[in-house]
C-alpha cells in the first residue's frame, strides 16, 4: 500500500516518507530523539490489554512515556498495569484518576493535563495493537511541519477480529482533510492520532467543553485554525473489533445502516448541537474564513428549507463519499442537521 498523504492547512509536505537515516537508527537505539507522551484512557481493561502494552514496548521510537487516565469503578487497571510491569523490564507508566464523564472527556482532560510535557502526544486505546513503526512514522511525518503550526497525524487502521486475525481495512479518504469536512464528519479514529506541541497548545486554549469525541474535536480545531491534518493511507495500528465497538470501524453495511438510522433519530443533529456549542466558545481560534464557514453552517441548521440549503452551500460543508453527501443534503432538507 503506497503512502501519499492527504493534507489540509497551509504547510505543504512531501508525498512520501524517507527511509530511516543513521541518525534515526541511533535515536531508536539510545532512546533519544523527540519525546512522545502516549495518552491512554482505560475502563475496566480486558484480556486484550496486555497485547497493547506489548506493542508499546516494541516501538522502534523508544523515547516515550505512557500516561494512563483511568475511569474504571475499581482498581482493575492499576492491577493490570502493575502485573505487566512486574514481568516486563523497562515498562514505566503514570496512572491518574480520570474524570469519569465518558471517553471523550477522559481523553480531552488527559491531553490538556498541565503535568504532561512532550514534543508529541499520541492517543492510545486499551485494546488495539500498534505496529512497531507507529510512533516512528508519525514523528517523522510531523517533523516536516513548521513547529509553530498546529498539526495532527492520523490514518487508516488494519481491522482484526477478537483473535487478532486480519479482516480488512477501515475506509480511506478520497477528499482532502479540511474544516468544511470537519463540520459534518470526523476524519479518523483517535487511536491513530498523534499531535504536535502547537496542536496540543491549541486544544488547551480551547479548554475542555463537552464534546462528542476527542478525535472529531481535534480535527475541528486543527483544521479550523488553519493547521495541518495529515491522513496516512497506510495503517500503523491494528484495530480489534469486538462486541462493544463493531460499528466504530465504519466499513460494513450494518454500520452504514446504523448511521442512517441515527440520522433519522436526530443523533446527527444532537452531535452537531454539541459541536456547535463547543466551537462557539472557540471561534476566536478559527481563521477568518473558517469563522464565516462556521457561521453559515449554524444558519443552515435553522430557518426555512431554502435558507438552510443556501447556507449549507455557503459553508462548503462536505462528507467524504457520494452517499455521505446525499445523507447531508437529506439531513438539511429535513431539518436534522
Amino acid at each position: 500500500m503506497k503512502r501519499s498523504f492527504g493534507t489540509g492547512g497551509r504547510s505543504p509536505l512531501s508525498s512520501g516518507l524517507v527511509a530511516s537515516s543513521e541518525a534515526s537508527r541511533l535515536e531508536r537505539a539510545t532512546g533519544r530523539g523527540e519525546h512522545v507522551a502516549v495518552l491512554m484512557c482505560t475502563y475496566c481493561p480486558s484480556d486484550y490489554f496486555a497485547d497493547q502494552l506489548e506493542s508499546l514496548l516494541a516501538q522502534s521510537h523508544r523515547n516515550f512515556r505512557l500516561w494512563v487516565s483511568d475511569d474504571s469503578p475499581d482498581d482493575s487497571a492499576r492491577k493490570a498495569l502493575d502485573a505487566y510491569q512486574s514481568g516486563s523490564e523497562g515498562f514505566e507508566f503514570n496512572l491518574i484518576e480520570g474524570p469519569k464523564d465518558g471517553f471523550a472527556a477522559n481523553f480531552l482532560t488527559l491531553l490538556c493535563c498541565e503535568d504532561i510535557s512532550a514534543d508529541y502526544f499520541a492517543f492510545c486505546d486499551q485494546d488495539d495493537v500498534w505496529e512497531q513503526n507507529k510512533l516512528e512514522v508519525a514523528v517523522r511525518t510531523l517533523k516536516e511541519v513548521q513547529p509553530d503550526t498546529p498539526a495532527v497525524y492520523c490514518g487508516r487502521t488494519l481491522l482484526t477480529d477478537e483473535s487478532g486475525a486480519e479482516t480488512g481495512y477501515s475506509a480511506g479518504r478520497k477528499r482532502k482533510p479540511d474544516f468544511a469536512n470537519a463540520l459534518v464528519q470526523s476524519l479518523a479514529g483517535g487511536n491513530t492520532m498523534v499531535i504536535n506541541q502547537a496542536g496540543r497548545d491549541l486544544v488547551r486554549r480551547a479548554g475542555t467543553p463537552p464534546i462528542v469525541s476527542h478525535d472529531w474535536w481535534v480535527y475541528l480545531l486543527v483544521s479550523g485554525a488553519g493547521g495541518v491534518v495529515l491522513f496516512d493511507p497506510v495503517p500503523t495500528i491494528r484495530y480489534r473489533q469486538h462486541g462493544s465497538n463493531l460499528v466504530g470501524a465504519n466499513t460494513s453495511l450494518a454500520a452504514n445502516l446504523f448511521r442512517i438510522k441515527m440520522l433519522f433519530h436526530n443523533r446527527f443533529r444532537t452531535w452537531n448541537d454539541v459541536n456547535v456549542r463547543a466551537l462557539e466558545s472557540a471561534q476566536h481560534l478559527l481563521t477568518p474564513d473558517n469563522r464565516k464557514r462556521f457561521q453559515h453552517f449554524v444558519k443552515a441548521r435553522s430557518g426555512n428549507i431554502f435558507s438552510r440549503l443556501y447556507h449549507l452551500r455557503k459553508s462548503g460543508a462536505y462528507r467524504q463519499t457520494v452517499i455521505g453527501n446525499l445523507g447531508l443534503f437529506i439531513a438539511t432538507v429535513t431539518g436534522k442537521i
